[in-house]
């Protein structure tokens, strides 16, 4: 019997783009987190560590939602000057066959990397660095718009799930066998 030993690329249905969902958030934790240790410049660390968070911030609201989870959000101002949501999601079938673990990885490391700049942020305030705390706001602000947008889009993404099913069950082929069981 000859076993081929499995790769973790096999597990998820797009790895580099799992690769780089993940890779902007670790590079923006662990260079504000190593800074500390190696410069001893604050703009330094607040430019590369936010320059780090808004790439971040690119990629998972353009780039791997769209292919993790297929969703897509974004904010527009109306002619009234009014902040209007705008969400873009697959069709019903489409988002059912989604890779259950890039889903996973996803919606996990967005929900972990806010919690790593909560808990980041609450050792500035114990150490009474109130300057870091503005690059720890900017950054904790980037994920919370992400974390947001992307629920709320997966809220509509559901509903058009169900408005979706719905329609499938009363299409034709549905129907027809649903008439022909109860004789309508």
């Amino acid at each position: 019997m000859d076993q081929q030993p499995q790769g973790i690329s096999e597990n998820y249905a797009n790895p580099k783009t799992c690769l780089f969902h993940v890779l902007f958030k670790a590079a923006a934790l662990a260079f504000y987190i190593l800074s500390a240790l190696f410069v001893n410049n604050f703009v330094i660390i607040f430019v590369i560590t936010v320059l780090l968070a808004a790439l971040d911030f690119w990629v998972v609201k353009n780039v791997s939602g769209r292919i993790l989870v297929g969703l897509r959000w974004w904010n527009e101002i109306n002619d009234e000057g009014e902040s209007v949501w705008k969400f873009e999601c697959l069709d019903g079938e489409s988002l059912a066959r989604m890779n259950k673990k890039d889903s996973w990885l996803f919606w996990w490391t967005l929900y972990l990397t806010a919690a790593a700049w909560i808990i980041l942020g609450i050792f500035s305030l114990i150490r009474l660095q109130a300057d870091y705390l503005l690059v720890i706001g900017v950054c904790l602000s980037l994920s919370i718009a992400n974390i947001v947008g992307f629920t709320k889009c997966n809220k509509d993404a559901k509903k058009n799930i169900q408005d979706w099913t719905a329609n499938a069950l009363l299409s034709g082929s549905v129907r027809s066998h649903l008439q022909s069981a109860f004789g309508v």
